[in-house]
């Protein structure tokens, strides 16, 4: 029997249409990953900062980002890998391709450090300019550029390592063109090395002993930066506290919680659709349409 030929069960098909349309809709599609990335490689990343456009807080977003799985540290004198990220003490460790270590020591460039950035240089770091010529600005005995006293042991250490010869230097040679360097603007924000101004061959920054200062082959090498931890931070726990995580939206950067569901709010994600996120929204949608439409089969031909 064909619905044409009888006009109350043809009638009640059209009457179905419509339900089965809103079955199909009852639940949006969903994203599968309407979330922010909380790691970049094996580095965990959280607040204020993000793996991903949109994530985190936008003072940052220009700063760092996740290439590739490896987290990227942007600033005016070139892009540096971020080694550690350190949340309790708010810093995180950049290393510089051309900086010189114990094993590597090569020519150098610069590290400038945006004044207008959410970073600062740690007390941690000393700064060792290493194969300056002796009309180096650093020596002048007029501005006490080098630090002098237990600092020197730095030095000599720097040069005890076979790596000195990738400068042009001898091995525990004389450490007169090596400056233990105290900047003349101090560390902080707005922190600029320009290694060929100051007519050095190369720097190195070390943030730790490693626990045996008389080996520099176990020192830590890197520059450890401190960041302001205080952007949006009450609005960002209310919203990792209800299942989000923490971005931004819009061309100025408003705060923006970012739900399961791939939905953004100003606030948190409670009442958003939670039980339905990631992957089981498209699936519920999937066997509301299919039931629908057994319905409708079993309606024309049983």
């Amino acid at each position: 029997m064909s619905p044409a030929s009888n006009p109350v069960l043809f009638t009640n098909i059209l009457l179905l249409l419509p339900f089965l349309h809103t079955l199909s809709s009852a639940v949006p599609a969903i994203p599968v990953n309407g979330t922010c990335r909380d790691t970049c490689g094996t580095i965990s990343v959280k607040y204020p900062f993000g793996a991903e456009p949109g994530c985190g807080h936008p003072d940052f977003a220009r700063y760092i980002k996740c290439v590739s799985g490896t987290l990227e540290f942007s600033t005016g004198s070139g892009i540096y890998n971020i080694s550690s990220i350190d949340y309790p003490s708010n810093t995180i460790v950049v290393t510089d391709p051309f900086m010189s270590t114990c094993s590597l020591m090569q020519n150098s460039g610069s590290f400038i450090l945006d004044k207008a950035s959410p970073f600062t240089i740690t007390q941690d770091n000393i700064i060792v300019l290493l194969g300056c010529s002796s009309t180096s600005p650093v020596f002048d005995p007029y501005e006490d550029l080098c630090a002098t006293g237990s600092r020197l042991r730095v030095c000599r250490g720097m040069y005890s390592c076979k790596g000195v010869s990738g400068i042009g230097l001898r091995q525990k040679g004389p450490a007169s063109t090596c400056c233990v360097y105290e900047s003349p603007t101090g560390l902080g924000s707005g922190y600029a090395l320009d290694v060929p101004r100051l007519q050095c061959s190369s720097y190195t920054s070390i943030y730790g002993f490693g626990g045996n200062e008389g080996d520099p082959m176990k020192w830590n090498y890197g520059i450890s930066l401190q960041y302001n931890d205080s952007y949006n931070a009450g609005a960002c726990n209310d919203c990792e506290s209800s299942g989000g995580s923490c971005g931004f939206t819009g061309l100025d950067g408003s705060f923006a919680c970012i739900c399961r569901n791939g939905r953004n709010t100003t606030t948190n994600c409670l009442g958003q659709g939670y039980a339905w996120s990631g992957t089981w929204g498209p699936k519920i949608q999937t066997m509301l349409s299919t039931g629908g439409f057994l319905l409708l089969w079993m309606t024309l031909f049983i």
